[in-house]
């Protein structure tokens, strides 16, 4: 009687991660899992917090990538994360888009109280750090409560981009990466913030496979995961 050889199962690794890093985590996965065959990643996208949220319920996730600090500070004081493996990857800008053939481009944060700028859509402040990096620009500015009549919640920066993307609003507040992948918006300008927007990582405390999740952060930083980064538009952290 011949005995085959069973191959083994691979480590399936969750990895949670803001909406913003969808493209280019979808195109890193393949390369990662080539180099390393005994593991295959599972995404789940969806906005900062509500990740956390996920995670803080007990949700079964190896590694956290988020799109702001606070995320990750409040998930590490939760107890949620390992903390000597938290890094910042990448790195982000802000951006106002309008559709594609919009008649009037606005040029700053001020012509958004124009009364041909009705709708404009931003990332619930509570749960999306694109949000919270709007608001605090427009109060900064002395805007948010002005605008605040007219501003549209989005649940994360890719339903924000599709209310613009489909002509439902008249701007809205996007990462530039966010706008790259979309044809049917354009950049009217970049918004400064105080902080450079960066994008931390880390594994989940509860994991269920450290060496697997560690092999993912290291990978992360290298060279090729920074290549992909980098084509889809985020900057160096």
């Amino acid at each position: 009687m011949t005995n085959y050889a069973r191959a083994e199962s691979p480590v399936v690794l969750t990895v949670s991660a803001a909406s913003s890093l969808t493209n280019a985590f979808k195109e890193i996965a393949p390369v990662f899992e080539q180099q390393n065959k005994t593991i295959k990643i599972q995404f789940n996208f969806a906005a900062s917090g509500q990740l956390l949220q996920q995670i803080a319920k007990g949700a079964p996730v190896d590694v956290l990538a988020s799109a702001d600090q606070e995320t990750m500070d409040m998930a590490q004081d939760k107890s949620l994360i390992d903390v000597g493996s938290r890094r910042n990857f990448t790195a982000n800008t802000l951006v106002l888009v309008v559709p594609k053939n919009a008649k009037q481009v606005p040029l700053g944060l001020s012509d958004l109280l124009k009364k041909n700028y009705q709708r404009v859509v931003i990332g619930l402040p509570a749960s999306v750090p694109v949000g919270r990096y709007t608001q605090h620009v427009l109060e900064k500015h002395h805007l948010w409560q002005m605008l605040e009549p007219k501003v549209i919640g989005a649940q994360n920066v890719r339903q924000a981009l599709d209310y613009v993307a489909r002509g439902e609003v008249d701007a809205g507040f996007v990462y530039a990466t966010d706008a790259l992948i979309s044809p049917q918006v354009q950049v009217a300008f970049t918004v400064p913030t105080d902080k450079k927007i960066l994008y931390p990582i880390a594994m989940v405390r509860t994991s269920a496979h450290e060496k697997e999740a560690r092999q993912f952060l290291a990978f992360m930083n290298g060279t090729l995961a920074q290549a992909i980064l980098s084509k889809y538009g985020f900057g160096k952290p």
